[in-house]
């Protein structure tokens, strides 16, 4: 059975916003959560952007759900060690209801530590090492590590869950999928690509989950949705390495003002129709996705829930 969960965007809302949403989401019927990791918006216009360690401190005490980071880049503006840590207190907290997504990040978000920005290639060797990393410091040993791109002196993990958080791995690109298949728990993206999901699977993830995210936006009327999405999260109609490398949301407001209402809304549920919705979320049933987690854009975040737990959630399980 495809589990359905709801999509926290911490770029777009407040801390408390989240955890009230978070709430919704489980009375609506929602299963699971995912929550996004970011230290800047990818937008001025989104407004948001809190330290989502505390957010998932609070929902963990909010909610019974599980939660999933979607995801933490454990590189450059925070070290694995420290995202050790925080994965164990929180899965020591939430009961095992916690599991890390990671991936190779964002220059919007890592720059602030260091300026220099490596290249994917370095990223993903980068990746490989700081989750091997992490596992060690699960095990509550003490660690001292001479690697690559990161030195460890004699830390240990003191606080702990019963059994590790399960680590999962967000990936795009051909290498990327295949580490992914190769390092972590599962997998993680955010299009209904049948093909990933398979050289997931085929690179060492069979038997693994593999999880999928989508944004939608319920509203009345069709065309009020798809003006939020335009205005929103344009950023979806950027295409290429543009998301990995821009450092500001201005510049991604710049390279936005070139995307036209269609290409933001892409293949975006809109509007009130819930077939719309349900046919978008079937995509990634069908193309092998165990769980998939969907995310409303905008403010009418309480119509949205009504509207899942009466029309589109019963239509997809």
């Amino acid at each position: 059975m495809t589990t359905f969960g709801y999509f926290l965007s911490c770029e777009e809302h407040g801390p408390k916003e989240l955890v009230r949403q978070a709430k919704a989401a489980e009375r609506a019927g929602f299963e699971a959560l995912w929550i996004s990791d970011h230290f800047h918006p990818w937008l001025d216009e989104q407004g948001e952007s809190p330290f989502v360690w505390s957010v998932i401190g609070a929902l963990a005490e909010a909610t019974s759900l599980p939660i999933t980071t979607a995801v933490t880049c454990p590189l450059v503006r925070t070290h694995p060690v420290v995202i050790a840590q925080a994965t164990a207190t929180t899965a020591a907290l939430t009961d095992g209801r916690f599991r890390l997504g990671v991936g190779t990040g964002e220059a919007l978000n890592e720059h602030v530590i260091e300026s220099r920005w490596p290249p994917l290639a370095e990223r993903l060797e980068m990746l490989e090492e700081a989750v091997g990393l992490m596992r060690e410091l699960f095990t509550g040993k003490l660690v001292t590590h001479r690697g690559r791109h990161y030195r460890v002196d004699t830390a240990r993990l003191y606080t702990l869950p019963d059994e590790p958080a399960p680590i999962l791995m967000s990936g795009f690109g051909e290498k990327s999928i295949e580490l992914a298949g190769r390092i972590a728990d599962g997998y993680i993206s955010t299009g209904p690509s049948a093909e990933s999901v398979q050289r997931f699977r085929q690179a060492g993830g069979a038997g693994k989950p593999a999880l999928g995210g989508l944004k939608a936006c319920y509203a009345a009327d069709e065309s009020a949705a798809r003006k939020t999405v335009h205005r929103l999260w344009p950023t979806q109609g950027i295409k290429g390495e543009a998301s990995q490398l821009l450092p500001l949301p201005r510049h991604f407001e710049q390279l936005a003002q070139m995307v036209t209402e269609e290409e933001a809304v892409g293949g975006s549920p809109v509007g009130p129709d819930p077939e719309v919705h349900a046919q978008a979320i079937r995509q990634y049933v069908d193309a092998g996705f165990d769980e998939v987690y969907v995310n409303q854009i905008g403010d009418e975040q309480d119509a949205f829930f009504d509207f899942y737990a009466r029309e589109v959630l019963p239509r997809v399980r």
